[in-house]
């Protein structure tokens, strides 16, 4: 069985009368990439800031390779490489510079500060930017910078916020690429709201919603157990009350929403989760209902299930909470 790299245990933070995270619980092994996902004021931040020390929880515990963040923090942090949201960098020093300087931080000196920085370089593919003045670089390299200065140490955990926010979509990829290629030697958790991203890189997703862990698992099998199958979009005349009556009859119809009722009278768009077998005689099976109902029909869609679909269905309608607090 593999090291278990972060372990947290009802982790609890509030702010006054605000719970920013209510009894969180969850473990990552050594090797594997995990996606820390929800919406603004989830609690992801904060549970991020907890672990690589800049916060203290108000209960519970967290551990970085078995050690407890609060009691022994410098320890839990010589194992961390952190990339903050919004990563500041000294934008009047040059790349080496830079991260020089972050090496003597870390206490490295002569060959070994260079060989360190050397390595970050590479690792975050810099190799033609070391004389260029960070001021004057754009925001995919900047992140790159920012990972090269998490990776200094060669941690063994990774914390990594929001790392391609604001990027184009080739830096994007450029960035996954890189993830990808430490989570073969590092233990790597990743903040994002681009969950694409989270398929693409990640082999695990935590899901996070009003401060408490609402999913959690790799993505495929959250997928099927949370989603439960397809999904079925309807356009329909007619009222909601006889709409819910005709679809509820059906054995196979999961669960019904309204998404909105249209400007003219008595059109509704409606979204149905069905199961994933036997999907067209299930379409065939809906659309007669509806008209043995005597309602109009007049778009039918069908979709898989997705992790775009399973966040907001276990997010939709949780309250932002406070952006000073919880980003």
């Amino acid at each position: 069985m593999a090291e278990t790299m972060i372990e947290v245990q009802d982790l609890t933070k509030t702010y006054g009368a605000n719970r920013a995270l209510d009894g969180v619980s969850f473990a990552v092994p050594r090797g594997q990439v995990v996606g820390l996902l929800g919406p603004n004021g989830a609690g992801k931040t904060t549970a991020m800031r907890i672990i690589t020390g800049f916060l203290a929880p108000t209960a519970g515990e967290a551990r970085v390779a078995g050690r407890d963040v609060v009691e022994d923090p410098l320890e839990c942090r010589q194992r961390l490489g952190y990339l903050p949201e919004g990563n500041p960098l000294y934008p009047e020093l040059r790349l080496d510079e830079a991260l020089l300087f972050t090496a003597s931080l870390h206490g490295l000196r002569g060959t070994d500060r260079r060989a360190a920085v050397d390595r970050s370089i590479d690792v975050a593919g810099l190799g033609d930017l070391r004389r260029r003045l960070l001021g004057t670089m754009s925001k995919g390299q900047k992140q790159r910078v920012g990972l090269a200065q998490a990776l200094m140490h060669d941690p063994d955990v990774l914390i990594l916020d929001e790392p391609t926010s604001g990027l184009d979509p080739n830096q994007q990829e450029g960035m996954r690429d890189v993830i990808r290629a430490l989570g073969t030697e590092h233990t790597v958790v990743l903040s994002t709201h681009i969950l694409p991203e989270v398929e693409a890189v990640c082999d695990r997703a935590l899901i996070i919603s009003e401060g408490k862990l609402v999913a959690d698992g790799p993505v495929d099998e959250i997928n099927r157990r949370e989603a439960g199958g397809a999904r079925a979009r309807l356009t329909v005349r007619g009222a909601e009350t006889a709409v819910r009556a005709a679809l509820g009859a059906l054995p196979f119809v999961q669960d019904i929403l309204l998404l909105e009722a249209a400007d003219e009278a008595g059109v509704l768009d409606i979204r149905i989760r069905v199961g994933e077998d036997a999907v067209r005689p299930q379409m065939e099976a809906i659309a007669a209902a509806i008209h043995g109902a005597g309602l109009g029909l007049s778009a039918l869609d069908v979709s898989m299930a997705s992790l775009e679909q399973v966040f907001a269905d276990l997010t939709l309608g949780a309250p932002a909470g406070d952006a000073t607090e919880e980003s």
